[in-house]
C-alpha cells in the first residue's frame, strides 16, 4: 500500500487530522456506506501508529459517520431510507436558515463569489455529475460563509457530510442537474434581493425531496 502524506494543521492532533481525512473520503464517496475500516490498513496508509487511528475512529463515531463494532472494527455508517428523508428535511431547514441570514448579511464580495461559482456550475453541467457536485458544494459553502454565523455553518456542514454520499445520488437523478441550476439562480436572486423569507423558502425546497423526486430517490435507493 502506497503511503499518503498526512498534513497536520496548527493545533491539530494526529487523530483529528486522520478524522478530517477519513471524513473527506466518506463525504466524497471514496468510502461507501458499509465499508469496513481496518486499523492496521489506515495506520499503514498514513504512516502512523494504531493509537491515533483508534481515536480518529472514535471521533468519527461521535459524529455518527461510522459505527464501532467491537472486534469487527469501524464500519462506515449506512442510513435507512426513512431516516435519510428526515435528515434531508432537517438539512433543508439548516441551509434555509443559512440562506435567510445571507440575504440579510452577505457582503458585495460574497455576492460576487456566489455569482462566479454559479457560472462555473453552469459550465460544469456538461462535465458529468461528479465535477458538478464538487462545484455545487462550493456554492453551498459560499452561502454558509455569507450567513456570518460560524456555529450554524459548522452544524450544517456536519449534517451535510453525513448525507454527502446520498446527495451525490440525488445529483445523478434525471434532470437534477438542470433543476439545480434553476433553483440556485432563484436562491441567488432572493439573497441578492435581500429577501430573507424567500431565500429560506427556495433553499428549503431545493434541499427537501418532494413529490416525484422523492419517489424516484426511494426507487433508486432501494
Amino acid at each position: 500500500m502506497r503511503q499518503e502524506p498526512l498534513s497536520v494543521t496548527g493545533g491539530e492532533t494526529l487523530a483529528s487530522a486522520l478524522r478530517r481525512r477519513l471524513e473527506a473520503d466518506i463525504a466524497d464517496g471514496r468510502l461507501d456506506p458499509g465499508t469496513r475500516l481496518d486499523e492496521q490498513d489506515v495506520a499503514q496508509r498514513f504512516g502512523v501508529s494504531r493509537t491515533p487511528v483508534r481515536e480518529a475512529f472514535r471521533l468519527l463515531a461521535s459524529d455518527r459517520l461510522v459505527e464501532l463494532r467491537g472486534r469487527q472494527g469501524a464500519v462506515v455508517r449506512s442510513i435507512g431510507v426513512h431516516t435519510l428523508i428526515e435528515m434531508f428535511q432537517v438539512m433543508g431547514e439548516l441551509e434555509g436558515l443559512c440562506a435567510r441570514l445571507a440575504a440579510r448579511r452577505a457582503s458585495p464580495r460574497q455576492l460576487e463569489r456566489m455569482t462566479a461559482i454559479h457560472a462555473r456550475l453552469e459550465a460544469a453541467a456538461e462535465s458529468g455529475p461528479d465535477l458538478f457536485y464538487d462545484v455545487n458544494q462550493e456554492f453551498h459553502e459560499a452561502i454558509y460563509e455569507a450567513s456570518c454565523n460560524v456555529f450554524l455553518a459548522e452544524e450544517t456542514r456536519k449534517l451535510r457530510n453525513r448525507v454527502a454520499t446520498y446527495r451525490r445520488r440525488v445529483t445523478r437523478m434525471p434532470d437534477r442537474i438542470r433543476d439545480t441550476i434553476r433553483e440556485h439562480a432563484e436562491i441567488m436572486d432572493a439573497i441578492a434581493g435581500r429577501d430573507p423569507e424567500r431565500a429560506h423558502s427556495v433553499m428549503r425546497s431545493h434541499l427537501t425531496l418532494l413529490g416525484d423526486n422523492l419517489l424516484d430517490f426511494i426507487a433508486a435507493f432501494e
